[in-house]
């Protein structure tokens, strides 16, 4: 798969390790030293800016989508290539599906899983082939993925829908993942109907 772009979903704070921040500055550098375009919420606040900040230093063409509602919640980021400003979360969510060839999720709070998992989602129905990464820092994903192959041995997720999102704690080799990805030959509907 041929990635130009890469959507970031993160926090809108910093967390309380300095780990978190660093990450996000490694993910921004490492986004724009491949020459790909970072689309992310639009926020100059938090791993948010963060992020954006470290990829625009770097050379890099860095898109932000911000709903009108946040944009002075968030400090809609003055420095961007470009700030496209939409009427609500629900927009922002598509208009960055639609923008993006792949999917990372630096840590976050609730908004930055609740994205997260929209597009998982959209992905494991078919709406999408583009591959997800959660970027490991400090082990902050370490229980979520527990639970997720939970989830699998209790029958309400496949292994394969499961392998949709990879995990890794350094960013050039999540990024080399995400860039061979294959997308599932078939959506979930098309093994076995619902229940």
């Amino acid at each position: 798969m041929s990635l130009r772009s890469v959507c970031v979903f993160c926090g809108a704070s910093t967390g309380n390790n300095p780990v978190y921040r660093e990450a996000a500055i490694a993910l921004g550098q490492a986004i724009a030293r491949r020459g790909l375009t970072l689309v992310y919420g639009g926020g100059a606040v938090g791993l948010m800016g963060i992020v954006a900040d470290a990829a625009l230093a770097a050379g890099g063409e860095v898109l932000g989508i911000i709903p009108e509602s946040l944009k002075n919640a968030e400090i809609g980021h003055p420095g961007l290539s470009r700030l496209e400003v939409v009427d609500g979360m629900h927009a922002r969510k598509a208009r960055m599906a639609e923008l993006s060839d792949a999917f990372i999720a630096l840590p976050g709070g609730l908004g930055t899983l609740e994205e997260l998992f929209e597009v998982w989602t959209w992905g494991q129905l078919g709406y999408h082939g583009k591959p997800l990464g959660l970027l490991e820092v400090n082990g902050f994903y370490e229980k979520l993925s527990g639970f997720l192959d939970h989830l699998v041995g209790e029958g309400f997720v496949r292994p394969q829908h499961r392998a949709m999102l990879q995990r890794n704690g350094e960013p050039e080799a999540l990024l080399d993942a995400l860039a061979a990805w294959q997308p599932l030959a078939a959506p979930k509907w098309a093994e076995q109907p619902p229940r």
